[in-house]
């Protein structure tokens, strides 16, 4: 079962292109699985049915994994059990006699304008870190970035003509990112004053977001920056790079932009990836009603106010 593992890893990398992150997470989710096998002394596929599927889901739930993660783990050994029925490994998919817990849907968080407007003024554009940790918030929120595509660009993925970004996207898939003038401005700063002191005496390196050292700047460092960015703007939440992106694609459906486009923008392969955030537009659209609109506010009490029509006088 182990090198039908390493195989199916080896897939991942070279046909899915699939992101070291995407690679630990399988080979932990199944390992964890073999070693579950093994506890109730199955070594093969054919010991493998719905009975002890279920007895590992349960197995989960006493380890105490939440139902995302359970979910997760089903969806992992799901696509693993496809790719060797693919092989001719296994006749058939023993995953699919078991259900994925169901998980409730939550609104992705984002922050409103203000705090975008706190945020990104945080930085302390004087010194050469500054100057690129200004530009590295400007363009997760101007460009709807992921974190991994941010740390990923090179100098040479910038189309100044075009004001894009050629990115590399999941699955190697490239997308062009736009950039507003703000970022603009702000990226041309940072490489005109801010790379420049940050890699003193030191080769260039091709990466366009660089550390003290002059390497690449790693995604830790960018989480990292941006938790330090939000204390210092006073938001009493915790700002991850994946909330800019939320951000990014809920500010452009509240200012009117199609749906087909945000999901362009963002990268999104299924446009009902992108259509959760029509529902915090919705929310959001509700939530300014509630507090604007007179007729959405109560009645307000006394002899002032008649409590029905017949107390109206003629």
């Amino acid at each position: 079962m182990d090198e039908h593992l390493d195989r199916f890893i080896t897939y991942l990398i070279a046909e899915k292109n699939a992101s070291p992150y995407t690679i630990k997470n399988y080979h932990h989710e199944i390992e964890q699985f073999f070693a579950f096998l093994k506890e109730e002394g199955i070594d093969s596929w054919e010991g493998v049915d719905r009975h002890v599927l279920r007895r590992y889901l349960a197995w989960l739930k006493d380890q105490g994994y939440v139902r995302a993660s359970i979910a997760r783990k089903v969806s992992e050994l799901r696509s693993f059990c496809r790719y060797l029925v693919r092989e001719g490994v296994l006749a058939s998919n023993p995953i699919s006699a078991v259900s994925s817990p169901k998980i409730p849907k939550r609104l992705p968080e984002y922050l409103d304008l203000h705090e975008v407007e706190a945020l990104l003024s945080a930085p302390d554009t004087s010194t050469p870190q500054g100057l690129r940790d200004r530009a590295i918030l400007e363009m997760l929120y101007a460009a709807g970035l992921r974190v991994s595509e941010l740390v990923a660009l090179d100098i040479s993925d910038i189309e100044w003509s075009g004001a894009e970004l050629r990115v590399l996207g999941k699955g190697g898939k490239e997308r062009l990112a736009l950039l507003g003038k703000p970022a603009q401005r702000t990226l041309e700063r940072y490489l005109r004053e801010g790379r420049p002191e940050l890699m003193k005496d030191k080769p260039p390196p091709r990466a366009l977001f660089v550390n003290r050292f002059g390497g690449r700047l790693s995604e830790r460092s960018v989480r990292m920056l941006l938790d330090k960015y939000a204390k210092a703007a006073g938001l009493d939440k915790r700002v991850y790079p994946h909330m800019m992106r939320h951000t990014f694609a809920t500010h452009l459906l509240d200012g009117g932009a199609d749906l087909r486009v945000v999901q362009e923008l963002l990268g999104h392969a299924n446009l009902a990836t992108t259509q959760i955030y029509t529902h915090v537009s919705q929310a959001r659209a509700r939530e300014v009603y509630l507090k604007s609109h007179p007729g959405a506010k109560e009645a307000p009490s006394g002899p002032s106010a008649p409590s029905s029509p017949s107390e109206v006088k003629k």
